[in-house]
């Protein structure tokens, strides 16, 4: 996990004035609203006993836990024990961590981190959430592994032929090749442009939007943000007819990823289609998920020698060496910085070495 951005923990409408327990970033947390609607996240584990915050309640913009009755303010300090008497001191370190929000695009956003306010990296960019004339569905997937996994997985083209050779790839399954394509390269963010050249094996609702004879290549752009957001935006060949799939894929923990995702359309906006645009999003994932669950090891290499590399994979190269300058800053996790590259034979054969010893250290004890 790599601290000093912001998060897209949650969707906007599932907080409310009931405290929301929240598991990101091997961290438990808590997010309600005050009665203003003004949202604010600490942790969710009272110093006192342990007990989880997220099974108590708000009262006047506080937060009490559900054990002893201990009443926290939004900015995390304790201002009443019920079971202490008149004049007796709260503790010093009766108080909750609280970390940053913002409400953006329909999520959540969580800092976590240890930047001053000016110094942290924007929230991404979504404006078409905000553009009349577009139509956005949600949904949700947990995936059983690292999320630097999953998140190239989104952004990898060179799959679609072969994972969703019976869906969204059956047009270019028998062509799978994909051109040399630029990169471009943002402060914490990157993106690619390729066009795919639909064959007449296009099924379904691909078939009727793509197979028209006056239409130009479908185009698409993948973009990553850092850590952990993936956006992919279709560009269709009728019209102006374009899908965006912005995904945010929250690292539950090392092993666990939960991607919360939003679909936007700029064509057929009547309610009515929503259920087919989320089914569809869902079934591409569901369809990666397996293969992606397989991958060993779980968290991408961090030197690029730790796997092998083509011209298609420019995009996840480019992720993995920004993944490299936030652990060179010291804004990664122990779990992200002790990645073994297994193709080193050095450092494959010290790594087994170091695990023998353990081994045999274990059984003398």
């Amino acid at each position: 996990m790599l601290k000093n951005f912001w998060y897209a923990c949650e969707l906007s409408s599932a907080i409310t004035s009931k405290p929301k327990h929240l598991t990101m970033l091997n961290q438990e947390f808590v997010l309600y609203r005050n009665s203003q609607g003004q949202v604010f996240a600490l942790s969710d584990r009272c110093p006192h006993r342990g007990a989880s915050l997220s099974n108590g309640w708000v009262e006047d913009g506080c937060i009490r836990c559900p054990y002893h009755g201990w009443k926290y303010q939004a900015d995390g300090s304790c201002i009443e024990i019920p079971a202490n008497q008149p004049g007796v001191p709260i503790p010093k370190k009766a108080r909750l961590n609280t970390y940053p929000v913002q409400e953006k695009y329909g999520f959540i956003w969580l800092f976590w981190g240890d930047l001053p306010e000016k110094e942290r990296p924007p929230i991404p960019l979504l404006p078409e959430f905000d553009t009349p004339g577009w139509r956005a569905v949600y949904g949700e997937l947990q995936w059983n592994t690292h999320y630097t996994r999953v998140l190239e997985n989104a952004i990898d083209i060179s799959h679609v032929p072969f994972i969703h050779r019976n869906s969204i790839g059956s047009g270019i399954a028998d062509q799978p090749s994909i051109e040399e394509y630029d990169v471009r390269v943002g402060e914490w963010s990157a993106s690619a442009t390729v066009t795919a050249n639909q064959s007449n094996k296009t099924r379904g609702f691909w078939k009727t939007i793509l197979n028209r004879q006056e239409s130009r290549p479908l185009r698409v752009t993948l973009s990553f943000y850092m850590p952990s957001i993936s956006r992919l935006e279709f560009d269709f060949p009728i019209g102006h007819f374009k899908i965006i799939l912005f995904i945010a894929h929250i690292p539950i923990d090392a092993n666990t990823t939960l991607s919360k995702w939003i679909v936007l359309r700029n064509f057929i906006t009547l309610p009515f289609a929503d259920r087919d645009a989320r089914k569809r999003a869902l079934k591409t994932m569901l369809e990666d998920k397996p293969i992606i669950e397989s991958q060993i090891p779980k968290v991408v290499p961090n030197h690029l020698t730790g796997e092998l590399h083509v011209p298609s994979d420019n995009l996840s190269i480019v992720y993995r060496k920004f993944r490299k300058k936030c652990l060179d800053m010291g804004w990664g996790e122990e779990s992200d910085v002790n990645v073994v590259d297994y193709t080193d034979d050095q450092i494959s054969t010290d790594f087994l070495y170091q695990q023998i010893q353990e081994i045999a250290r274990l059984g003398n004890s």
